[in-house]
Protein backbone atom coordinates (compact mmCIF):
# COMPACT_ATOMS: atom_id res chain seq x y z
CA UNK A 1 0.00 0.00 0.00
CA UNK A 2 1.27 3.68 -0.50
CA UNK A 3 0.50 6.32 2.18
CA UNK A 4 0.37 10.06 1.61
CA UNK A 5 0.81 12.57 4.57
CA UNK A 6 -1.98 14.79 5.32
CA UNK A 7 -1.53 18.78 6.47
CA UNK A 8 -1.30 17.55 10.53
CA UNK A 9 0.99 14.81 9.87
CA UNK A 10 -1.38 12.01 9.68
CA UNK A 11 -0.73 9.29 7.66
CA UNK A 12 -3.80 7.84 4.79
CA UNK A 13 -3.60 5.13 2.15
CA UNK A 14 -3.77 6.06 -0.79
CA UNK A 15 -6.02 3.52 -2.42
CA UNK A 16 -9.16 2.95 -0.24
CA UNK A 17 -12.79 0.83 -0.76
CA UNK A 18 -15.82 2.74 -1.10
CA UNK A 19 -19.35 1.74 -0.17
CA UNK A 20 -21.85 3.80 -1.27
CA UNK A 21 -25.08 2.52 -2.86
CA UNK A 22 -25.03 -0.65 -0.34
CA UNK A 23 -27.80 -0.04 1.41
CA UNK A 24 -28.23 -3.59 2.43
CA UNK A 25 -26.30 -4.76 5.43
CA UNK A 26 -25.78 -8.33 4.47
CA UNK A 27 -24.19 -7.14 1.08
CA UNK A 28 -22.44 -4.71 2.78
CA UNK A 29 -20.75 -6.82 5.73
CA UNK A 30 -19.74 -9.40 3.34
CA UNK A 31 -18.20 -6.68 0.49
CA UNK A 32 -16.19 -5.02 3.73
CA UNK A 33 -15.19 -8.05 4.92
CA UNK A 34 -13.51 -9.16 1.43
CA UNK A 35 -12.41 -5.69 0.61
CA UNK A 36 -10.26 -5.93 4.15
CA UNK A 37 -9.16 -9.97 3.50
CA UNK A 38 -7.59 -7.97 0.08
CA UNK A 39 -5.50 -5.80 2.15
CA UNK A 40 -8.03 -2.34 2.28
CA UNK A 41 -7.57 -0.64 5.01
CA UNK A 42 -9.37 2.70 4.27
CA UNK A 43 -12.87 2.35 4.15
CA UNK A 44 -15.29 4.85 3.26
CA UNK A 45 -18.47 5.24 5.02
CA UNK A 46 -21.11 8.26 5.03
CA UNK A 47 -24.15 8.54 7.59
CA UNK A 48 -26.57 9.17 4.51
CA UNK A 49 -25.39 5.71 3.05
CA UNK A 50 -27.29 4.16 5.29
CA UNK A 51 -24.39 1.41 5.98
CA UNK A 52 -22.20 2.55 8.73
CA UNK A 53 -23.09 0.10 11.40
CA UNK A 54 -22.74 -2.76 8.79
CA UNK A 55 -19.24 -1.41 8.21
CA UNK A 56 -18.45 -1.32 12.06
CA UNK A 57 -19.38 -5.12 12.11
CA UNK A 58 -17.06 -5.70 9.18
CA UNK A 59 -14.45 -4.16 11.12
CA UNK A 60 -15.14 -5.85 14.36
CA UNK A 61 -14.82 -9.29 12.62
CA UNK A 62 -12.17 -8.72 10.56
CA UNK A 63 -9.50 -9.63 13.28
CA UNK A 64 -7.43 -6.54 12.56
CA UNK A 65 -6.71 -4.14 14.83
CA UNK A 66 -8.69 -0.94 15.12
CA UNK A 67 -5.62 1.16 14.30
CA UNK A 68 -4.72 -0.43 11.35
CA UNK A 69 -7.90 1.14 10.07
CA UNK A 70 -8.41 4.46 8.33
CA UNK A 71 -12.47 5.08 8.63
CA UNK A 72 -14.01 7.70 6.99
CA UNK A 73 -17.27 8.84 7.79
CA UNK A 74 -19.32 11.89 6.22
CA UNK A 75 -21.87 14.51 7.87
CA UNK A 76 -24.98 14.81 5.55
CA UNK A 77 -26.83 18.38 4.38
CA UNK A 78 -29.92 17.93 7.14
CA UNK A 79 -26.64 17.95 10.05
CA UNK A 80 -25.37 20.81 8.58
CA UNK A 81 -24.87 23.07 11.86
CA UNK A 82 -22.76 23.67 15.27
CA UNK A 83 -25.53 21.52 17.70
CA UNK A 84 -26.67 19.39 14.63
CA UNK A 85 -23.33 18.04 13.46
CA UNK A 86 -22.02 17.16 17.02
CA UNK A 87 -24.85 15.16 17.21
CA UNK A 88 -24.66 13.20 13.51
CA UNK A 89 -21.05 12.66 14.69
CA UNK A 90 -21.95 10.65 17.91
CA UNK A 91 -25.00 9.19 16.04
CA UNK A 92 -22.23 7.66 13.66
CA UNK A 93 -19.72 6.62 16.05
CA UNK A 94 -22.53 4.28 17.65
CA UNK A 95 -24.02 2.95 14.63
CA UNK A 96 -19.98 1.99 13.46
CA UNK A 97 -19.42 0.97 17.31
CA UNK A 98 -15.84 2.68 17.23
CA UNK A 99 -14.80 5.66 20.00
CA UNK A 100 -13.17 7.79 16.89
CA UNK A 101 -13.11 8.10 13.58
CA UNK A 102 -9.89 8.72 11.14
CA UNK A 103 -11.40 11.35 8.71
CA UNK A 104 -15.02 12.95 9.09
CA UNK A 105 -15.93 15.41 6.49
CA UNK A 106 -18.58 17.50 5.27
CA UNK A 107 -20.96 15.71 2.31
CA UNK A 108 -21.43 18.53 0.57
CA UNK A 109 -20.70 22.41 0.31
CA UNK A 110 -24.57 23.35 1.31
CA UNK A 111 -26.58 24.20 4.66
CA UNK A 112 -25.65 25.81 7.60
CA UNK A 113 -21.09 25.00 6.63
CA UNK A 114 -19.65 27.34 8.78
CA UNK A 115 -21.51 25.88 11.80
CA UNK A 116 -20.52 22.41 10.57
CA UNK A 117 -17.35 23.07 10.22
CA UNK A 118 -16.62 24.78 13.58
CA UNK A 119 -18.31 21.27 15.29
CA UNK A 120 -15.52 19.85 13.15
CA UNK A 121 -12.80 22.00 14.44
CA UNK A 122 -14.13 20.91 18.10
CA UNK A 123 -14.31 17.48 16.98
CA UNK A 124 -10.74 17.52 15.99
CA UNK A 125 -9.28 19.59 18.77
CA UNK A 126 -10.63 16.96 21.32
CA UNK A 127 -8.97 14.05 19.32
CA UNK A 128 -12.44 12.14 18.74
CA UNK A 129 -11.52 12.57 14.86
CA UNK A 130 -8.03 12.45 13.62
CA UNK A 131 -8.25 14.42 10.63
CA UNK A 132 -11.00 16.92 9.20
CA UNK A 133 -12.21 17.89 5.39
CA UNK A 134 -15.09 18.49 3.18
CA UNK A 135 -16.46 17.23 -0.19
CA UNK A 136 -17.52 18.68 -3.44
CA UNK A 137 -16.06 22.25 -2.58
CA UNK A 138 -15.36 24.52 -5.54
CA UNK A 139 -12.45 26.79 -5.49
CA UNK A 140 -14.17 29.58 -3.78
CA UNK A 141 -16.28 27.97 -1.82
CA UNK A 142 -12.44 25.74 -0.60
CA UNK A 143 -11.13 29.30 -0.03
CA UNK A 144 -13.98 31.11 1.97
CA UNK A 145 -13.94 28.34 4.40
CA UNK A 146 -10.19 28.59 5.26
CA UNK A 147 -10.74 32.25 5.38
CA UNK A 148 -12.87 31.94 8.38
CA UNK A 149 -11.31 28.84 10.25
CA UNK A 150 -8.02 28.24 11.51
CA UNK A 151 -8.39 24.05 11.02
CA UNK A 152 -7.88 23.95 7.34
CA UNK A 153 -9.19 20.42 5.53
CA UNK A 154 -7.31 17.83 5.44
CA UNK A 155 -9.19 16.87 2.54
CA UNK A 156 -11.66 17.37 -0.17
CA UNK A 157 -13.11 14.56 -2.00
CA UNK A 158 -14.31 15.42 -5.58
CA UNK A 159 -15.58 13.69 -8.69
CA UNK A 160 -12.38 13.13 -10.25
CA UNK A 161 -11.90 10.77 -13.63
CA UNK A 162 -10.76 10.87 -16.65
CA UNK A 163 -12.95 12.95 -17.94
CA UNK A 164 -13.00 15.01 -15.12
CA UNK A 165 -9.52 15.38 -13.69
CA UNK A 166 -9.56 18.60 -11.41
CA UNK A 167 -6.41 19.71 -12.46
CA UNK A 168 -7.14 23.44 -10.95
CA UNK A 169 -8.56 21.72 -7.88
CA UNK A 170 -5.04 19.87 -7.28
CA UNK A 171 -3.07 22.56 -7.92
CA UNK A 172 -4.96 25.13 -5.55
CA UNK A 173 -5.55 22.48 -3.11
CA UNK A 174 -2.17 21.50 -3.11
CA UNK A 175 -1.04 24.74 -2.47
CA UNK A 176 -3.44 24.95 0.66
CA UNK A 177 -2.27 21.97 1.94
CA UNK A 178 -5.86 19.88 0.71
CA UNK A 179 -5.29 16.49 -0.43
CA UNK A 180 -7.80 15.27 -3.61
CA UNK A 181 -9.77 12.28 -2.95
CA UNK A 182 -11.23 10.74 -5.81
CA UNK A 183 -15.05 9.97 -5.94
CA UNK A 184 -16.37 7.94 -8.59
CA UNK A 185 -12.73 7.16 -10.04
CA UNK A 186 -14.65 5.44 -13.48
CA UNK A 187 -17.28 8.12 -13.46
CA UNK A 188 -19.65 5.23 -13.05
CA UNK A 189 -18.57 3.68 -16.29
CA UNK A 190 -20.46 6.87 -18.15
CA UNK A 191 -19.36 7.97 -21.90
CA UNK A 192 -17.69 4.73 -22.37
CA UNK A 193 -15.51 5.05 -19.51
CA UNK A 194 -14.61 1.36 -19.92
CA UNK A 195 -13.89 1.51 -23.47
CA UNK A 196 -11.59 4.69 -23.85
CA UNK A 197 -9.49 4.72 -26.33
CA UNK A 198 -6.33 5.56 -24.58
CA UNK A 199 -7.32 3.72 -21.47
CA UNK A 200 -7.38 0.78 -23.40
CA UNK A 201 -4.48 1.36 -25.24
CA UNK A 202 -2.25 1.41 -21.84
CA UNK A 203 -4.34 -1.66 -20.65
CA UNK A 204 -2.87 -3.31 -23.61
CA UNK A 205 0.84 -1.79 -23.02
CA UNK A 206 0.84 -2.30 -19.63
CA UNK A 207 -0.88 -5.76 -19.36
CA UNK A 208 -2.91 -4.41 -16.97
CA UNK A 209 -6.75 -3.35 -16.75
CA UNK A 210 -8.40 -0.49 -17.75
CA UNK A 211 -9.51 0.35 -14.26
CA UNK A 212 -5.71 -0.95 -13.03
CA UNK A 213 -4.17 1.85 -15.29
CA UNK A 214 -7.19 4.50 -14.41
CA UNK A 215 -6.65 4.24 -10.40
CA UNK A 216 -2.63 4.11 -11.03
CA UNK A 217 -3.27 7.26 -12.69
CA UNK A 218 -4.94 8.88 -9.86
CA UNK A 219 -2.73 7.53 -7.20
CA UNK A 220 0.51 8.71 -9.07
CA UNK A 221 -0.72 11.75 -9.35
CA UNK A 222 -0.96 12.05 -5.32
CA UNK A 223 -4.74 11.88 -5.37
CA UNK A 224 -6.47 9.37 -3.32
CA UNK A 225 -8.98 6.95 -5.02
CA UNK A 226 -12.30 4.74 -3.30
CA UNK A 227 -13.17 2.64 -5.97
CA UNK A 228 -16.43 0.31 -5.32
CA UNK A 229 -17.03 -2.80 -6.38
CA UNK A 230 -19.17 -5.87 -5.16
CA UNK A 231 -16.76 -7.78 -6.52
CA UNK A 232 -14.31 -10.11 -4.61
CA UNK A 233 -11.74 -10.12 -8.45
CA UNK A 234 -12.77 -7.03 -8.58
CA UNK A 235 -11.42 -5.40 -5.68
CA UNK A 236 -8.80 -7.64 -5.77
CA UNK A 237 -7.86 -5.93 -9.60
CA UNK A 238 -8.59 -2.23 -8.32
CA UNK A 239 -5.79 -3.38 -5.20
CA UNK A 240 -3.06 -4.44 -7.63
CA UNK A 241 -2.98 -1.21 -9.25
CA UNK A 242 -0.10 0.31 -7.22
CA UNK A 243 2.43 -2.29 -9.08
CA UNK A 244 3.33 -1.14 -11.36
CA UNK A 245 3.66 2.55 -12.47
CA UNK A 246 3.34 4.94 -15.50
CA UNK A 247 5.88 6.49 -17.49
CA UNK A 248 5.36 10.21 -17.97
CA UNK A 249 4.47 10.02 -21.48
CA UNK A 250 1.23 8.09 -20.87
CA UNK A 251 0.48 9.62 -17.81
CA UNK A 252 0.35 12.74 -20.11
CA UNK A 253 -1.59 10.57 -22.70
CA UNK A 254 -4.34 10.42 -20.27
CA UNK A 255 -4.33 14.03 -18.82
CA UNK A 256 -5.06 14.89 -22.47
CA UNK A 257 -8.44 13.41 -22.56
CA UNK A 258 -9.48 15.83 -19.36
CA UNK A 259 -13.33 17.48 -20.55
CA UNK A 260 -13.18 19.44 -17.16
CA UNK A 261 -16.61 18.97 -16.95
CA UNK A 262 -18.69 16.53 -14.42
CA UNK A 263 -20.53 13.59 -16.00
CA UNK A 264 -21.89 12.29 -12.59
CA UNK A 265 -22.74 15.30 -10.43
CA UNK A 266 -22.97 18.56 -11.31
CA UNK A 267 -23.00 20.89 -8.33
CA UNK A 268 -23.59 24.05 -10.88
CA UNK A 269 -26.86 22.66 -11.67
CA UNK A 270 -29.71 24.42 -9.99
CA UNK A 271 -32.21 21.30 -9.76
CA UNK A 272 -29.48 18.71 -9.14
CA UNK A 273 -28.32 21.01 -6.10
CA UNK A 274 -32.26 21.50 -4.85
CA UNK A 275 -32.78 17.62 -5.46
CA UNK A 276 -29.97 16.76 -2.91
CA UNK A 277 -30.41 19.71 -0.49
CA UNK A 278 -33.86 17.85 -0.50
CA UNK A 279 -32.23 14.53 0.06
CA UNK A 280 -33.31 12.93 3.75
CA UNK A 281 -32.28 10.44 5.85
CA UNK A 282 -33.87 8.49 9.16
CA UNK A 283 -32.06 9.70 11.69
Amino acid sequence: MEYVTLNNGVRMPLLGYGVYQMEDAGLCRRCVGEAIATGYRLIDTAAVYLNEEAVGKAVEVSGVPRSEFFITSKVWIQDMGYEQTLRAFDRSLARLGMDYLDLYLLHMPFGDVFGAWKAMERLYREGRVRAVGVCNFRIPRLADLMAHFEVVPAVNQVETHLFNQQQAMQQYAGSKGVLVEAWSPFAEGKNDFFRNEALALLAAKYGKSVAQIALRWLTQRGIAAIPKSVHRERMEENFHSLDFRLSDEDMALIASCDRALPVVGDFDAPDFVSDLCGRKYAI
